[in-house]
């Protein structure tokens, strides 16, 4: 009964039902792999990447770059967040430091660290002797920092050294997206010129985006001819260069113990208060 139906029925709609059919297959097939490829970290397990690239930025700070399991596949990282790296010190025992990768979801395929590997630090041995080739086993993601395009109205940023990298990821989320008003102050203090991770990328996006991210740069050595700040942060270039405590205001700090201690005694005595402030 069914057979004699069917060649019952106009050629051209059988056809069109089986493209359809096929159709809705492929848009399914394409759908699931997408949704599984979104994301391709665990918080509770570590996962292997390949280092595809490595690219000397300096004599101590290097770019490394990892694939992930297609060219469509991203890393699912919340912005300000981080990942944890695994990797053995020089004495071949396991060592656990996070990293905030420099990418966002929006470069697929594919995530970047870059690291400045210190002579006595544990993770920077692993780094310096990995090549090409070799995987690192990275779980995340982690942190307590959310973020919402428009949550506040600005940014004050501080940063030394390699707590550069979290500010970085947050600002290039904020610039990149056209619905996204916010505004991001950054100060950026580091030893000598030299030190200064990120520069190249951090003058694409103050070009770019004028009116809404400006930089200071704070050197406690710097070179002859120098127009950033001298020395170490002062409360007077935060009151100058960040925007002044005030609903809507957020200043987010990262950098070395020190320097956290200190940012934080200066924000108290310019007004900011505890829910002002995030540290990273």
């Amino acid at each position: 009964m069914d057979l004699e139906f069917l060649q019952t029925v106009d050629p051209q709609i059988l056809v069109g039902v089986a493209v359809a059919v096929v159709a809705i297959g492929i848009g399914a097939i394409f759908l699931f792999s997408s949704k599984k490829s979104r994301g391709c970290l665990d918080p509770e397990n570590f996962r292997d990447f390949k280092l595809v690239k490595r690219t000397q930025l300096s004599h101590n700070v290097a770019k490394f770059t990892f694939a992930l399991p297609s060219p469509t596949s991203v890393l699912g990282l919340p912005i300000g967040q981080h990942i944890s790296c695994r990797g053995t010190d020089s004495q071949g025992e396991e060592v656990l430091k996070p990293y905030t990768p420099t990418t966002l979801d929006s470069d697929l395929g594919h995530f970047e660290l870059v690291i400045k590997m210190y002579p006595q630090g544990r993770m920077s041995h692993h780094f310096r002797e990995m090549r090409v080739g070799e995987s690192l086993a990275v779980k995340g993601p982690k942190g307590r920092f959310r973020y919402q395009p428009g949550q506040v109205r600005a940014f004050g940023m501080l940063a030394g050294g390699s707590g550069i990298t979290p500010m970085f990821q947050v600002a290039r989320a904020i610039l990149e997206n056209p619905k996204d008003q916010t505004k991001v102050h950054l100060i950026y203090a580091n030893v000598t010129h030299d030190d200064i991770l990120l520069k190249e990328e951090l003058e694409v996006l103050a070009s770019r985006y004028p009116d809404s991210f400006k930089i200071y740069y704070v050197l406690n050595q710097p070179p002859e001819v120098w127009n950033g700040g001298v020395g170490f942060v002062s409360k007077e270039m935060i009151q100058t260069h960040l925007p002044a405590p005030a609903a809507g205001i957020q200043i987010l700090r990262c950098g070395p113990p020190p320097m956290n201690k200190a940012m934080a005694a200066h924000l108290e005595a310019i007004g900011y208060t505890p829910e002002m402030q995030f540290q990273f």
